[in-house]
C-alpha cells in the first residue's frame, strides 16, 4: 500500500509567503512515516495560468490542478489543508494578469467592455478565475468551524488587546438596510418534487423572450429561489443614507462582499458610488461612457480612465469629483494617507473582514484625519444587516465585549455542492428592461417568476437535498459532541428558509437529539441570545446558510480571538475524505504590503498549525498509521506550548514574525516527538532534532530578526519567484541546515 497522501494548496498573498517558512517544516516531520505532503496550485494567477495555455511555452504551462482537486474532493482518499485564497474582483483579475504579462506571459486582456461574441466569450472564460471560483469546486461538505480550545483557553488568559470601549455618552453608529424590495423582500422558493432541467429567460413587455441560461440540472428535492434587488429602491435608500450621515454628522460606509458576490455586489457598489458622486459622474455622462469608465470597479475604476483624456479635461472631472465632497457626508477611508476611500474600490472593503472591525472599534471607523468617527454601515440586503444591527445595538447598551470571559459562537454552515447564495453567480443578471425573468422547467412551466425593472438584479440560487440532511446531520453531532445549543438561523419571513425549514424539520426526527437543545429563530433572535450567551461566557453553535456561515466566522472569533485565522475549519467532506481549511485572508493584503515595505510578515499561521491536525488525524483513522497519530497529538501539544509562550507573530518590525513562529513551532514539535515513547524510532529521530534546534535556538532567533526592517522582494505580488521568495522567507542558514537534513 502507498503512503497517504495530504494536499497542501499553494494559493495567493501571506499565506502563501508563510507556506515557504512553514511546509518544509512539514515535509521534513512527516519523512518516513508513511505521509507525503504535496502541492497543488490554485492560486489566482495559476488559475489563469491553466484556463488560458493557448499561447504559453511548454515550461509555463502547468495543469488545472483545481479541476484535479474538485475530482479528488469527491473521493474517500481525499485529505486537502486549504489555505486562503483570494476570491478576485476584476480590479484584481487584472493586476494579475498583467503582473503574468509582464514576466512573458502570452496571456490576453480581460475585456472590461467586450464587443462581438470573441470577446464575451474570452469574457466568460476569465469568469472561471473571478469571484469564489475556488470554493464550490472544493466543498464537497459542510462546515464545522470552531475555536480549537487550546487557542480559545489562551485568548482568554491573553485576552487580545484590540477592543475599543463603545462611548458611555452614546454613539451615533448605526447599521442601515433597506426596508422593502430588497432581496429579502422578493425571494421566492421551492422544492422540486422530481429531477428536471431549467432555464432562466427574459421576458419584456411585448412578450418577446431572451434566453438567459439554459442547462439548469435539478435534483428531486432540491431547494431553488430566486428574488430581485430593485435598484431604484437601492438607489433611494444610498441617498436617504447619505442625506443622513450629513445631518448626524457621521461618516458613511458600505459593506458588500464584492469579491465572492462578484456579480451582485459589484452592481450595487456602483450604485452607491454613482448615488454619492451624481453630481460630477450626470455632469460627465457621456465623456465617460466613452472612455469606458465603470462604476462598477469604484471610484477608481472611474479616475484610472481619466488619462485617456486631454489633460486640461482630465483635470475638470477631477476637480469636479473632488467639489462632491465638500456637500456631502465623510467617507469612511481605507488609507486616508493616500486618500483612498470606503468607494473607491469593491474589494478593499469586505463586509465579513470589516463589520467585525467596526463592533470592535466601539461603532467607528477611521475618518480623513486618520482618526476613529462614528459611523452609518451601510448592508442594504435585509437577509444579513439585521444581524449586524443587534449586535451594534447590543454593543451600544451593554458595552464592548470582553475577549477575557466572552463565550464562543462556533458554526455549523451549508454550503456543500454549491449550496445557497455563493452558488449563484452563473444565475445573477441585471435586466436588459422593464419585464419578467422567470426560470422554466422542461416542459415551458414557470417554476419561479420576479417582474423586474431596467437594471435590476435578478438572482437564483439552488441547495441540493443531500447536503442538507448532512448540514442537519453535522448539527446535531457537534451539539452532542459540546453539549451547546444548536440554533438554526432561518426566517420564516424570507423564502428560501421558509423551504429550508420545511427540511429541518422532516430531518431532524431521523437523529437522536435526546437532551440536546435545537431550536430554529430569526437571525436576528439567534443572535440576541448568543449575544446574552456569550457575555455569561456560554458557548452557542449558530447553524447557517452559506453566507451566514462565511459573515459569522469572521464576526465572532476577530471579537474574541483578534482574528479569524486562528479558527479551526473542517469539512467533513460527504464522500468520506477531508478538508481543512486554515482560516479567513481578509487581512492577507495589508501584511504583504507591509513585508514589502520592512520585510516584517505579522500573517499568524495558526490556523495553518490547527488544521494540520485533524489532517494528520484523518490518516491515522482511515489507514491505522500510529506515527500519522502521534505527529497529530505531538503537534497539538506544541501549538499549546506555542501559545503558552506566546510565539505569536508580533504587528512590529524587528520582532518576531511569522518566520520566527514557525521556528518556535518547530521546536516544541521536535521536543515533543522526542519525548513520547508511543513509538522509539521516531523518538530516537527527533532526539537529536530537538537537541539542535533547542542549543541553535538563539542564534537561528537573531538570523530571522536579521532579515528585517528592509524592503523585501519575492519577485512578484500575485506570481512570486519561488526563489526569491524561499530566500526572504527561510533567511537562517541555520535552521534550514537541521531542517534539510532530516
Amino acid at each position: 500500500m502507498g503512503n497517504s497522501k495530504i494536499i497542501w494548496t499553494k494559493i495567493d498573498e501571506a499565506p502563501a509567503l508563510a507556506t515557504f517558512a512553514l511546509l518544509p517544516v512539514v515535509q521534513a516531520f512527516t519523512k518516513g512515516t508513511g505521509i507525503d505532503v504535496e502541492t497543488r496550485d490554485i492560486s489566482l494567477t495559476g488559475r489563469i495560468i491553466a484556463n488560458f495555455p493557448d499561447k504559453l511555452t511548454e515550461e509555463q504551462k502547468i495543469p488545472d490542478y483545481l479541476a484535479q482537486l474538485g475530482e479528488l474532493a469527491q473521493s474517500v482518499d481525499a485529505n486537502m489543508i486549504k489555505l486562503p485564497n483570494i476570491s478576485a474582483s476584476i480590479p484584481q483579475l487584472q493586476s494579475a494578469i498583467k503582473e503574468l504579462q509582464e514576466k512573458g506571459y502570452d496571456i490576453p486582456d480581460y475585456p472590461e467592455e467586450p464587443k462581438g461574441d470573441a470577446e464575451k466569450a474570452l469574457q466568460a472564460r476569465f469568469a472561471k478565475c473571478l469571484g469564489s471560483a475556488v470554493n464550490p469546486v472544493l466543498r464537497e461538505g459542510n462546515s464545522d468551524r470552531r475555536a480549537a480550545k487550546s487557542v480559545k483557553q489562551f485568548a482568554q488568559k491573553n485576552p487580545h488587546k484590540m477592543m475599543r470601549d463603545w462611548p458611555a455618552s452614546g454613539s451615533k453608529a448605526r447599521v442601515a438596510h433597506m426596508e422593502g424590495k430588497d432581496f429579502f423582500d422578493t425571494e421566492k422558493s421551492t422544492t422540486m418534487g422530481k429531477a428536471d432541467v431549467a432555464k432562466i429567460e427574459f421576458v419584456d413587455g411585448d412578450g418577446n423572450q431572451t434566453l438567459l441560461k439554459e442547462g439548469i440540472s435539478l435534483q428531486e428535492g432540491e431547494v431553488i429561489d430566486s428574488s430581485v434587488m430593485n435598484v431604484a429602491a437601492l438607489r433611494k435608500f444610498y441617498a436617504e443614507q447619505i442625506d443622513e450621515a450629513q445631518k448626524d454628522g457621521v461618516l458613511l460606509s458600505l459593506h458588500l462582499k464584492a469579491t465572492m458576490m462578484k456579480i451582485s455586489d459589484p452592481i450595487m457598489f456602483g450604485h452607491a458610488v454613482s448615488v454619492y458622486f451624481k453630481d460630477a459622474l450626470d455632469k460627465h455622462a457621456d465623456v465617460l461612457k466613452e472612455i469606458g469608465a465603470n462604476v462598477n470597479n469604484g471610484l477608481a475604476g472611474v479616475i484610472e480612465k481619466l488619462d485617456r483624456l486631454p489633460a486640461e479635461k482630465k483635470a475638470e472631472i477631477e476637480a469636479d469629483i473632488a467639489a462632491v465632497y465638500k456637500d456631502r457626508p465623510a467617507l469612511a477611508m481605507v488609507d486616508s494617507r493616500r486618500g483612498i476611500t470606503n468607494l473607491h474600490v469593491p474589494n478593499d472593503v469586505i463586509i465579513d473582514a470589516s463589520m467585525p472591525n467596526v463592533v470592535r472599534d466601539g461603532g467607528k471607523m477611521w475618518n480623513n484625519d486618520d482618526e476613529l468617527q462614528d459611523c452609518i454601515a451601510m448592508v442594504p440586503d435585509r437577509c444579513y444587516a439585521t444581524m449586524y444591527a443587534e449586535i451594534m445595538e447590543d454593543a451600544k447598551n451593554n458595552g464592548q465585549f470582553d475577549p477575557a470571559t466572552m463565550g464562543s459562537v462556533s458554526n455549523v454552515g451549508l454550503m456543500a455542492q454549491k449550496a445557497e447564495e455563493y452558488g449563484s453567480h452563473d444565475k445573477t443578471f441585471e435586466a436588459p428592461a422593464n419585464g419578467t425573468i422567470r426560470v422554466v422547467d422542461s416542459t415551458g412551466a414557470t417554476l419561479l417568476e420576479q417582474a423586474v425593472e431596467v437594471g435590476d438584479i435578478f438572482r437564483m440560487c439552488q441547495a441540493k437535498d443531500a447536503p442538507i440532511q448532512d448540514w442537519v446531520k453535522l448539527a446535531v453531532t457537534r451539539a452532542k459532541a459540546s453539549g451547546s445549543p444548536a440554533l438554526f438561523w432561518l426566517d420564516e419571513r424570507r423564502g428560501h428558509d421558509t423551504e429550508i425549514i420545511k427540511k429541518v424539520n422532516q430531518y431532524l426526527p431521523t437523529f437522536d437529539t435526546t437532551g440536546l437543545d435545537i431550536r430554529i429563530m430569526k437571525p436576528v433572535d439567534a443572535m440576541k441570545i448568543s449575544l446574552e450567551r456569550i457575555r455569561k461566557g456560554e458557548d452557542t453553535i449558530s447553524v447557517t446558510g452559506n453566507v451566514l456561515r462565511d459573515y459569522l466566522t469572521d464576526l465572532f472569533p476577530i471579537l474574541e480571538l483578534g482574528t479569524s485565522a486562528r479558527m479551526l475549519s473542517i469539512v467533513p467532506l460527504m464522500i468520506g475524505g477531508g478538508l481543512f481549511e486554515t482560516g479567513a485572508g481578509g487581512s492577507a493584503p495589508k501584511h504583504v504590503q507591509q513585508f514589502n515595505k520592512e520585510g516584517h510578515l505579522r500573517w499568524d499561521s495558526l490556523g495553518e498549525y490547527c488544521a494540520i491536525v485533524p489532517s494528520l488525524e484523518l490518516i491515522a483513522e482511515n489507514t491505522k498509521n500510529e506515527k500519522a497519530a502521534i505527529l497529530a497529538e505531538t503537534l497539538d501539544q506544541a501549538i499549546a506550548m506555542y501559545l503558552e509562550n506566546s510565539k505569536l507573530p508580533s504587528r512590529k518590525v524587528n520582532e518576531i514574525d511569522n518566520r520566527g513562529s514557525s521556528f518556535y513551532l518547530s521546536l516544541y514539535w521536535a521536543k515533543a516527538l522526542a519525548a513520547q515513547t508511543k513509538d522509539e524510532s521516531m523518538q530516537q529521530r527527533f532526539v537529536s532534532v530537538a537537541k539542535e534546534l533547542e542549543t541553535n535556538e538563539a542564534k537561528i532567533a537573531e538570523e530571522l530578526l536579521a532579515a528585517q526592517g528592509r524592503p523585501a522582494d519575492v519577485g512578484g505580488y500575485f506570481h512570486p519567484d519561488p526563489i526569491k521568495a524561499d530566500k526572504e522567507m527561510r533567511p537562517s542558514a541555520t535552521l534550514n541546515a537541521i531542517i534539510d537534513a532530516m
